[in-house]
Protein backbone atom coordinates (compact mmCIF):
# COMPACT_ATOMS: atom_id res chain seq x y z
CA UNK A 1 0.00 0.00 0.00
CA UNK A 2 1.27 3.19 -1.02
CA UNK A 3 2.01 6.11 1.53
CA UNK A 4 -0.03 9.31 1.25
CA UNK A 5 2.64 10.84 0.10
CA UNK A 6 3.94 8.92 -2.92
CA UNK A 7 0.32 9.04 -3.86
CA UNK A 8 0.23 12.51 -3.92
CA UNK A 9 3.69 12.70 -5.85
CA UNK A 10 2.02 10.56 -8.02
CA UNK A 11 -1.18 12.95 -8.64
CA UNK A 12 1.41 15.44 -9.04
CA UNK A 13 3.05 13.56 -11.83
CA UNK A 14 -0.42 13.00 -13.57
CA UNK A 15 -0.78 16.58 -13.33
CA UNK A 16 2.36 17.69 -14.75
CA UNK A 17 2.06 15.98 -18.21
CA UNK A 18 -0.28 19.04 -18.65
CA UNK A 19 0.43 22.63 -19.60
CA UNK A 20 -2.77 23.58 -20.18
CA UNK A 21 -5.51 24.25 -17.42
CA UNK A 22 -8.31 23.09 -19.86
CA UNK A 23 -6.17 19.94 -20.08
CA UNK A 24 -5.94 19.24 -16.21
CA UNK A 25 -9.92 20.53 -15.96
CA UNK A 26 -10.20 17.01 -18.58
CA UNK A 27 -8.14 14.98 -16.04
CA UNK A 28 -9.93 15.99 -13.50
CA UNK A 29 -13.58 15.26 -14.64
CA UNK A 30 -12.35 11.87 -16.37
CA UNK A 31 -11.10 11.18 -12.56
CA UNK A 32 -14.80 12.02 -11.23
CA UNK A 33 -16.17 9.45 -14.19
CA UNK A 34 -13.62 7.01 -12.60
CA UNK A 35 -15.05 7.66 -9.24
CA UNK A 36 -17.41 4.38 -8.26
CA UNK A 37 -21.22 5.14 -7.87
CA UNK A 38 -21.98 6.45 -4.39
CA UNK A 39 -24.99 3.82 -2.82
CA UNK A 40 -28.19 6.16 -2.86
CA UNK A 41 -28.93 5.10 0.40
CA UNK A 42 -25.36 7.64 1.72
CA UNK A 43 -26.44 10.62 -0.22
CA UNK A 44 -28.05 11.47 2.79
CA UNK A 45 -28.48 15.40 4.53
CA UNK A 46 -25.97 13.66 7.63
CA UNK A 47 -23.35 13.60 4.45
CA UNK A 48 -23.65 16.54 2.93
CA UNK A 49 -20.68 18.55 2.91
CA UNK A 50 -21.65 21.99 4.54
CA UNK A 51 -19.88 24.92 3.09
CA UNK A 52 -19.59 23.51 -1.01
CA UNK A 53 -21.23 25.46 -3.89
CA UNK A 54 -22.48 21.73 -5.24
CA UNK A 55 -23.57 18.87 -3.40
CA UNK A 56 -21.03 16.60 -2.36
CA UNK A 57 -21.38 13.46 -0.31
CA UNK A 58 -18.99 11.70 1.76
CA UNK A 59 -18.88 8.23 3.28
CA UNK A 60 -16.68 7.25 5.50
CA UNK A 61 -16.15 3.42 7.05
CA UNK A 62 -13.67 2.11 9.12
CA UNK A 63 -12.24 -1.58 8.47
CA UNK A 64 -8.91 -2.86 9.74
CA UNK A 65 -7.71 0.10 11.26
CA UNK A 66 -8.18 2.13 8.20
CA UNK A 67 -10.85 4.76 6.99
CA UNK A 68 -12.50 3.77 3.83
CA UNK A 69 -14.28 6.80 1.97
CA UNK A 70 -16.49 6.98 -0.79
CA UNK A 71 -17.61 10.12 -2.21
CA UNK A 72 -20.04 11.57 -4.78
CA UNK A 73 -21.02 15.43 -6.41
CA UNK A 74 -23.31 16.59 -8.93
CA UNK A 75 -20.66 18.63 -10.33
CA UNK A 76 -18.25 17.28 -12.71
CA UNK A 77 -15.03 19.17 -11.44
CA UNK A 78 -16.28 18.99 -8.63
CA UNK A 79 -16.57 15.37 -8.18
CA UNK A 80 -12.81 15.02 -9.90
CA UNK A 81 -11.82 16.94 -6.62
CA UNK A 82 -13.59 14.12 -4.35
CA UNK A 83 -12.08 11.46 -6.58
CA UNK A 84 -8.14 13.08 -6.06
CA UNK A 85 -9.11 13.34 -2.34
CA UNK A 86 -10.25 10.02 -1.76
CA UNK A 87 -7.08 8.74 -3.86
CA UNK A 88 -4.90 10.55 -1.63
CA UNK A 89 -6.91 9.69 1.83
CA UNK A 90 -8.58 6.54 1.75
CA UNK A 91 -7.10 3.28 2.88
CA UNK A 92 -5.21 4.71 5.86
CA UNK A 93 -5.22 5.01 9.16
CA UNK A 94 -6.91 8.33 11.39
CA UNK A 95 -2.87 9.07 12.31
CA UNK A 96 -1.35 8.80 9.15
CA UNK A 97 -4.98 10.97 7.91
CA UNK A 98 -4.75 13.57 10.24
CA UNK A 99 -1.39 14.51 10.18
CA UNK A 100 -1.13 14.13 6.11
CA UNK A 101 0.22 17.56 4.06
CA UNK A 102 -1.83 17.61 1.09
CA UNK A 103 0.96 19.62 -0.46
CA UNK A 104 -0.30 18.06 -3.89
CA UNK A 105 -3.25 20.69 -4.16
CA UNK A 106 -1.04 23.81 -4.48
CA UNK A 107 1.56 21.77 -6.72
CA UNK A 108 -0.76 20.78 -9.16
CA UNK A 109 -2.45 24.82 -8.53
CA UNK A 110 -5.75 23.34 -7.95
CA UNK A 111 -6.31 26.08 -5.38
CA UNK A 112 -5.03 28.98 -8.00
CA UNK A 113 -7.28 27.87 -10.99
CA UNK A 114 -10.60 26.88 -8.86
CA UNK A 115 -13.48 29.41 -8.49
CA UNK A 116 -13.20 31.23 -4.32
CA UNK A 117 -16.36 29.01 -4.02
CA UNK A 118 -14.75 25.68 -4.63
CA UNK A 119 -11.73 26.50 -3.13
CA UNK A 120 -13.61 26.64 -0.08
CA UNK A 121 -15.55 23.68 -0.99
CA UNK A 122 -12.27 21.77 -0.87
CA UNK A 123 -11.14 23.57 2.28
CA UNK A 124 -14.62 22.00 3.68
CA UNK A 125 -14.46 18.74 2.15
CA UNK A 126 -10.86 18.00 3.77
CA UNK A 127 -12.36 19.30 7.19
CA UNK A 128 -14.52 16.82 6.58
CA UNK A 129 -12.54 13.72 5.75
CA UNK A 130 -10.20 14.61 8.78
CA UNK A 131 -13.21 15.15 11.09
CA UNK A 132 -14.47 11.28 10.63
CA UNK A 133 -10.37 10.21 10.95
CA UNK A 134 -10.32 11.92 13.97
CA UNK A 135 -14.23 10.43 14.97
CA UNK A 136 -12.41 6.56 14.17
CA UNK A 137 -9.23 7.93 16.44
CA UNK A 138 -11.18 8.47 19.22
CA UNK A 139 -13.11 4.75 19.20
CA UNK A 140 -9.92 3.19 18.65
Amino acid sequence: MATINEIQNRIIEEFSVFDDWMDKYSLLIEMGNELPVLDPKYKTQNNLIEGCQSRVWFQADYSDGKVIFQGDSDAVIVKGIVSLLIQALSNHTPDEILSADLYFINAVGLKEHLSPTRSNGLVAMLKQMKLYALAYKSKE
